[in-house]
C-alpha cells in the first residue's frame, strides 16, 4: 500500500503529494518547509501556523553494527594456506557515501550496538508561523564528546511544538532521549534517522568540536568540523555525493550483510566440501564476492557473471585493488546469454550463488537464481555441483507489538468520526492487498510466534525449474496464546546438507515465542483480515489454514492463509508477485 503526505510548495504554493518510500527525509521537510509560505506576503507577519515550532536533534555515535551499512570492511577468508584479506578499493574507503536518509526505528538498535559519544543537541528550529528560507544553510553545535572513540554516525530525531506555548507536544525521541519512555507512541510514518559522517575520525573525551547540519532543497547532512563552520565556511558544503558505485548498487541492508563476518565464514564452510583445484566456479549472484571466496579458497578458473554495468565496473575495482583482475574472468552479460566463448570452452563444474539479486522485494524473488540455473544447464558438465542446492519457503504464525497498527482502523479519533477514511481504505485493501504479502524488515518489528515454523515448499536447484505448479496446503496449530495478527514467510537457502542459511528466523524462538529475525534481508509478511481487536479478550482460532501455489511459468507464488474461525472462501484467489 502507497502512503502519501502532503507539504506546501515554497514557491507556488500549492500542496503537492509525495509518496513515503525509504528515501524520504522528514528532517528535510522541517528544514525547509514553511506553512506560511501558503499564505499571501501581507498575512504572513500576522499568520499563526498548527503545528508552531519543530527542533532537530542529533547525537553522535561511534557504532561498528551503523557503520556497517556504509562501509565496505575487510573480509577474512581462513584457508589451508593461511588468512587472506579481501580489502575494499581505495575509492570506496574514501567515498562520501550516498546523501539518502537511512530512517529506521531506532528503538530497536541494542544500546549495546553503539557507543554515545555527545550529548543530544538541538541542532535547528523551524518556527512555522514565520517566513523560512528554502536556500542552502548549515547550522552548528559546539559540544565536547563524553567519552574517546571514532565518530561515525549520526542519529537524528525531532519534536514538534503544536501551540506557541509548547503546551502540547509530538517527539520522536528514542526511548533513552525520551522525557517519560512510558508515554512513548509507537509510530511507523515517522521515524528516526540515522546520517553517516562522510569519514570516520577520532574524537578525544574534553576536546571541544563542531557538529554541523547542512541543509539545501534535497537533503540533510551532517559533518564534524574543528573549527566552526563560520571561520571556514567552505569545509563540507557540498553535499555528499557517491563517486565508487557502492553506495548506488548497494543498499544499507545489503551492505550489512557483505559485511557479515559469520555469514562468510558459513560460504567457506560451505564452499571447502565442495571445491577442488581442478574446478571450474561460475557465479552467478548480483555484486556477490562469493567469486574472490572461490579463488582463495585454490580455485584456479573462476568465472562470474554482472549483467549490471554499473556493478560490472565495481567488481572490476574490488578484483584491482586485491590484485584478482587477472585471477577472476568477469563478464558482463546476462546469465542466459553466456556462450561456451565465455567460458573459454571449459564446462562448469560448480555454479554457485548466494542467491541475491538487486531486483528482489520479497524473499521467494531470489528464485531467480533457479532460473539462471536452467538456463545454463548446457554448460555444466557431468556431476557439476550447484550451491545452494536446495531451497524452502517458510512460514510462522505471529502476534506483532505494533506493526498489526498499519492495517487497524482507526474508528473515532480525539473526537473525530474516521469511519470514512477506513472503509476507503479496507475496500482498496479488499480488491487486491490484503491477500498479497508485504515486504518489512521485522528485526525492527518485535513479534511473538504463536505457531512453530513449518516449511511450506521445497526447491530443488539440483534439477531444472519443473513445469507444473508447485502446490503445497495444510495447517498450522496454534501453540501460545495470542492475537493472530499475520502469517511471516522467508526462505531458507541449503547450500550443502550441513549448511543452510535462512533470510528468516536465525534460532528457535524462546519460551515467550519472541523471535530473532535475519537484519539483513525483509521478510514477507501476510495480514490476517480482519485485524483482531485489541480490546478482545485471548482466545480464538486454534489452527491457520493455508494453500500456497509456485507458479514456474511466471516465477509467482499465489497463497492465501486464513484463520480457522473466518467464513470459507475459496483459496488462491489473489496472486503474490
Amino acid at each position: 500500500m502507497k502512503i502519501f503526505c502532503s507539504r506546501a510548495n515554497p514557491t507556488t504554493g500549492s500542496v503537492e503529494w509525495l509518496e513515503e518510500d525509504e528515501h524520504y527525509d522528514y528532517h528535510q521537510e522541517i528544514a525547509r518547509s514553511s506553512y506560511a509560505d501558503m499564505l499571501h506576503d501581507k498575512d504572513r507577519e500576522n499568520c499563526e501556523a498548527v503545528p508552531h515550532r519543530a527542533t532537530v536533534y542529533a547525537q553522535l555515535v561511534e557504532s561498528r553494527r551503523m557503520w556497517s551499512w556504509n562501509k565496505l570492511f575487510p573480509i577474512r577468508v581462513q584457508t589451508s594456506l593461511g588468512e587472506q584479506v579481501i580489502v575494499p578499493p581505495v575509492d570506496l574507503e574514501n567515498c562520501p557515501g550516498a546523501p539518502s536518509v537511512c530512517d529506521i526505528q531506532l528503538n530497536q538498535v541494542s544500546p549495546a550496538d553503539f557507543t554515545v559519544l555527545s550529548d543530544v543537541l538541538p541542532m535547528f528550529s523551524i518556527d512555522f508561523s514565520k517566513q523560512v528560507s528554502s536556500s542552502a544553510a548549515c547550522h552548528s553545535r559546539q559540544f565536547e564528546p563524553l567519552t574517546s572513540g571514532r565518530a561515525q554516525v549520526v542519529l537524528s530525531w525531532w519534536d514538534i511544538e503544536m501551540d506557541p506555548e509548547g503546551k502540547i507536544r509530538c517527539t520522536t525521541a528514542p526511548f533513552w532521549a525520551h522525557s517519560d519512555p512510558e508515554e512513548m507512541q509507537w509510530r511507523d510514518h515517522w521515524m528516526q534517522c540515522v546520517y553517516f559522517l562522510p569519514q570516520e575520525e577520532p574524537v578525544v573525551q574534553g576536546s571541544a568540536l563542531c557538529l554541523v547540519a547542512h541543509h539545501d532543497d534535497y537533503c540533510v547532512w551532517y559533518s564534524l568540523q574543528r573549527t566552526s563552520p563560520e571561520k571556514n565556511e567552505r569545509v563540507h558544503q557540498m553535499r555528499p555525493v557517491c563517486d565508487c558505485q557502492a553506495h548506488l548498487l548497494w543498499n544499507r541492508p545489503r551492505f550489512g550483510e557483505i559485511n557479515d563476518q559469520d555469514r562468510t565464514d558459513r560460504y567457506i564452510q560451505a564452499l571447502s566440501t565442495v571445491l577442488k583445484p581442478d574446478s571450474v566456479c561460475l557465479c552467478v549472484s548480483d555484486g556477490s564476492l562469493l567469486s574472490v571466496l572461490a579463488h582463495h579458497l585454490g580455485v584456479e578458473q573462476v568465472f562470474t557473471v554482472e549483467s549490471s554495468a554499473a556493478s560490472h565496473k565495481l567488481l572490476r575495482k574490488i578484483f584491482k585493488a586485491n590484485h584478482l583482475e587477472d585471477k577472476i574472468n568477469l563478464i558482463e552479460k546476462r546469465p542466459e546469454l553466456l556462450t561456451s566463448e565465455d567460458l573459454k570452452d571449459r564446462k562448469v563444474s560448480l555454479l554457485l550463488g548466494e542467491p541475491f539479486f538487486t531486483t528482489s522485494l520479497l524473499p521467494w524473488h531470489n528464485l531467480y537464481f533457479w532460473y539462471v540455473r536452467t538456463a545454463v544447464d548446457r554448460h555444466l558438465g557431468p556431476g557439476a555441483v550447484v550451491m545452494p542446492q536446495a531451497a524452502s519457503l517458510h512460514a510462522v504464525v505471529v502476534e506483532f507489538r505494533d506493526l498489526w497498527r498499519i492495517r487497524s482502523p482507526c474508528g473515532d479519533c480525539e473526537g473525530f468520526d474516521v469511519h470514512v477514511m477506513d472503509d476507503m481504505i479496507k475496500r482498496a485493501l479488499d480488491f487486491r492487498e490484503s491477500k498479497e504479502a508485504e515486504p518489512h524488515p521485522l528485526w525492527e518489528y518485535p513479534c511473538r510466534s504463536l505457531s512453530e515454523p513449518r516449511q511450506i515448499l521445497a526447491f530443488d536447484f539440483r534439477q531444472l525449474v519443473p513445469p507444473r505448479l508447485l502446490c503445497a496446503e495444510g495447517t498450522m496449530e496454534l501453540r501460545r496464546p495470542g492475537r493472530s495478527h499475520a502469517a511471516v514467510l522467508w526462505m531458507e537457502y541449503h547450500l550443502t546438507p550441513e549448511c543452510t542459511l535462512s533470510t528468516g528466523l536465525l534460532e528457535p524462538a524462546d519460551p515467550e515465542g519472541g523471535c530473532c529475525w535475519n537484519p539483513h534481508c525483509k521478510q514477507a509478511v501476510y495480514f490476517f483480515s480482519p485485524v483482531p481487536d485489541p480490546r478482545a479478550p485471548l482466545g480464538g482460532p486454534q489452527t491457520v489454514s493455508y494453500a500456497v501455489e509456485f507458479h514456474p511459468d511466471t516465477g509467482d507464488i499465489t497463497m492465501e492463509f486464513r484463520l480457522a474461525d473466518t467464513p470459507d472462501s475459496p483459496l488462491l484467489s489473489n496472486k503474490v508477485a
